[in-house]
């Protein structure tokens, strides 16, 4: 008989009285911090701005956006608040201004995977404090090339905080069980709206954990589910999930098929990812009061500081 052990959600991480104490700090203190969401044009920064306004965080009344969107319109309207639209030819020249204006202006990055160095690039070059959840890129040199510059930021390809706390379970997994799993066979299935192009970035970290843990597998062999009726007839999602969801499914089986693990983390619409969002925003204002010494952060850095509301 096959042993079958599924981990179908991620348990909310508990909360000891220390951690409760570091989050009500966090709050109470009010991090000096104005808050300008890029590309709200698009669902991702539309959920983050809304999320920062429910958490009374100054949002800056513009939003960089691509020369597409600019050429359509000249603002974009975010919980009843107009946004200016700033496309590329003026964006140098506006966000030095607001620099003037705002001086506690940080940035939030949701763009296209094709444009994630162009984007960091201009926040170094103007030094501004950058939390990015943009996946793809070269992330070793993102990391490096921000780590040097000692501009203030957190990326990370997902700021779903329980999800991080998974991820953050099976790399220390990893670490203290090397080969746990050696002999398995491993599949990974994830699926998004038909939007997003690339791989899960969440995907490739747990998938690291599990080749450390001495199973063989490329990011390549990666299954991705990006059309509709394979998304409701296989991965189960509901329909009126189609446009925004992120479903993963680990399912590791041993090399006499008499035993099965399976992992899932299942999310439907963008406000976990918003809300964590606005959370490393919050953390990353803190760390920059307190003149830290480390620039760049993750967010198991934001999960270690307590920094969930």
């Amino acid at each position: 008989m096959q042993q079958q052990l599924r981990c179908s959600r991620v348990a909310s991480s508990r909360i000891t009285p220390r951690t409760r104490t570091s989050v009500v700090v966090m709050a109470s203190a009010k991090p000096k911090l104005q808050l300008m969401v890029n590309s709200c044009t698009g669902k991702m920064g539309q959920a983050v701005a809304e999320a920062a306004l429910r958490a009374g965080v100054e949002l800056v009344p513009y939003t960089l956006c691509g020369p597409a969107d600019a050429a359509a319109a000249t603002t974009v309207t975010v919980a009843g608040r107009p946004l200016t639209l700033v496309p590329p030819a003026t964006r140098d020249a506006v966000v030095q201004e607001l620099k003037g204006r705002y001086p506690h202006l940080m940035m939030v990055d949701y763009t296209l995977p094709d444009a994630i160095h162009s984007m960091v690039d201009f926040y170094v070059q103007h030094r501004t404090p950058f939390v990015m959840g943009t996946t793809g890129g070269d992330r070793a040199k993102i990391a490096a090339q921000v780590e040097a510059s000692k501009v203030y930021a957190v990326i990370a390809p997902n700021m779903g905080k329980q999800i991080v706390a998974f991820q953050a379970t099976m790399d220390l997994m990893a670490k203290s069980f090397p080969g746990a799993f050696s002999g398995y066979k491993l599949r990974v299935v994830e699926s998004h709206q038909s939007t997003k192009k690339d791989t899960s970035g969440t995907a490739k970290a747990v998938v690291q954990s599990f080749v450390e843990m001495g199973v063989p597998f490329e990011v390549s062999q990666i299954e991705l589910v990006r059309e509709p009726k394979a998304q409701m007839e296989v991965m189960k999602v509901p329909a009126d999930a189609i446009n925004g969801h992120a479903y993963h499914t680990y399912q590791l089986v041993s090399g006499d098929g008499t035993v099965m693990f399976e992992f899932q983390h299942n999310v439907i619409g963008r406000t976990t990812y918003a809300e964590g969002t606005v959370d490393a925003a919050l953390f990353l204002a803190a760390r920059i009061d307190a003149h830290d010494g480390k620039t760049l952060y993750n967010m198991i850095d934001v999960l270690r500081a307590g920094a969930m509301r």
